[in-house]
């Protein structure tokens, strides 16, 4: 599961407008302000035209699309963050923390991404002993909520080298499949290799974060020139 809101697209002035240094063609640039539009310019053609080529020379051409940064907030699973985090540089993140609010509301399944798990009404239920994965999900949810408690409690009494017991049941029980909001900032470069690298991988959350992404405007500029 993953979930990706935009909240804000922008640079593309300062970005078009440095992308035509090089050759000293200012009085050729035609992207103006549109508050109509989620990035708030219209690129205009000449403009659009003269990056798409530089796009399609790859990174060393397309120096401008390190300008274009994309703000969203996005809530995914531990085990897509991982993934996520070897885009380094050209990238921020404020993420909601697990080490100090993990405790602040009780454990659902809603908390986890696990679409995938087999449950008793799955065909290949028949393959395990009685207890199928989601069973062990539960279970796990369970727990992790019978220490949640037992932290509370601790804590409301003073008791602080019991909350850090119970504390560390909660974070070392905690499964990859637990959703994490983040607010992230990332540019048109990294989106390029993302949107690269990324496609066909065997996660369904890269699949949605590409769809995602080339739903950007002017997505075309950081999919190899292509517009999809």
């Amino acid at each position: 599961m993953i979930q990706i809101k935009t909240l804000e697209v922008d640079g593309f002035l300062p970005a078009m407008h440095g992308m035509r240094n090089p050759k000293n063609s200012w009085e050729r640039g035609d992207t103006v302000p549109d508050v109509e539009t989620e990035s708030g310019v219209m690129v205009g053609e000449n403009d659009l035209d003269l990056a798409t080529r530089l796009a399609k020379g790859g990174p060393v051409h397309a120096k401008y699309r390190r300008m274009i940064t994309v703000y969203a907030d996005i809530t995914a699973p531990l085990y897509w963050w991982k993934e996520y985090d070897t885009y380094k540089i050209g990238t921020v993140a404020n993420s909601c923390s697990t080490m100090h609010k993990i405790h602040a509301k009780e454990f659902v399944r809603e908390d986890f991404s696990i679409d995938h798990l087999i449950s008793h009404s799955y065909g290949e239920a028949d393959n395990f002993n009685k207890i199928v994965p989601m069973d062990a999900m539960d279970q796990v949810i369970k727990m992790l909520n019978e220490c949640r408690m037992n932290y509370l409690f601790a804590k409301e009494n003073g008791d602080e080298t019991r909350a850090k017991l119970f504390w560390w049941q909660m974070i070392q029980l905690l499964p990859s499949s637990y959703n994490q909001k983040r607010t992230v900032m990332m540019n048109y470069e990294v989106l390029a290799n993302i949107c690269k690298w990324r496609r066909g991988h065997k996660l369904d959350e890269w699949h949605r974060f590409i769809e995602w992404a080339e739903g950007l405007p002017y997505s075309e500029l950081f999919l190899e020139g292509e517009v999809k």
